[in-house]
């Protein structure tokens, strides 16, 4: 079933949002080889800190799209989201003929400044990732949000993330630390 946007859409867009949409899974080369990537930018991430939290999601990007078969794209991690009264802004994917495509996360909450939690960075950095791959890898005119899409971006998180690993992945220190300061885990926009 199609989202209610659907309609608006031109036929040539309605035929890019059917085919995203019949897409579900995207199969990584040996995603358990990218568990030290995965780990350190949870690790990054506790930090707090912008500079190493933005080299470790590069190299996982790079990493994902290397095994995928895409070209890289530029990742940059910003502060503190960017908020309207619509909500807050938690990536962004831009793409411009002749130039590298640019994806952006925020890693702090609009509000209290907080760190958010792993999964919804992690869930957000696939997002944007997903937008990317639409146009490279499946070779789509146009990136919608579709059922297919957001399947895709769960395919690819269970993928990193697998189910035996406890809810965020954490040691016991981890956990406490999360709780002083990182905020629960939210789905990203």
């Amino acid at each position: 079933m199609p989202f209610a946007y659907f309609d608006s859409l031109t036929p040539d867009q309605q035929r890019a949002y059917r085919m995203s949409d019949g897409v579900s899974t995207l199969r990584v080369r040996a995603p358990v080889a990218l568990a030290p990537l995965v780990a350190a930018v949870r690790e990054a991430l506790a930090t707090g800190a912008c500079p190493p939290l933005e080299r470790a999601t590069a190299k996982l990007s790079d990493a994902l799209c290397e095994r995928l078969d895409v070209a890289s794209v530029r990742v940059e991690v910003l502060e503190v989201r960017p908020s309207s009264e619509e909500g807050e802004l938690h990536g962004l994917y831009t793409w411009e003929p002749g130039r590298r495509p640019r994806l952006q996360v925020w890693m702090r909450t609009a509000k209290q400044a907080r760190v958010v939690a792993f999964r919804t960075y992690l869930r957000t950095f696939l997002h944007e990732l997903c937008h990317h791959l639409d146009f490279q890898l499946l070779e789509l005119p146009h990136s919608f949000h579709t059922n297919g899409f957001f399947q895709r971006e769960s395919s690819l998180f269970q993928q990193l993330v697998p189910r035996a690993m406890p809810r965020g992945g954490e040691t016991q220190k981890a956990r406490a630390r999360n709780r002083k300061g990182v905020e629960d885990d939210t789905p990203p926009r």
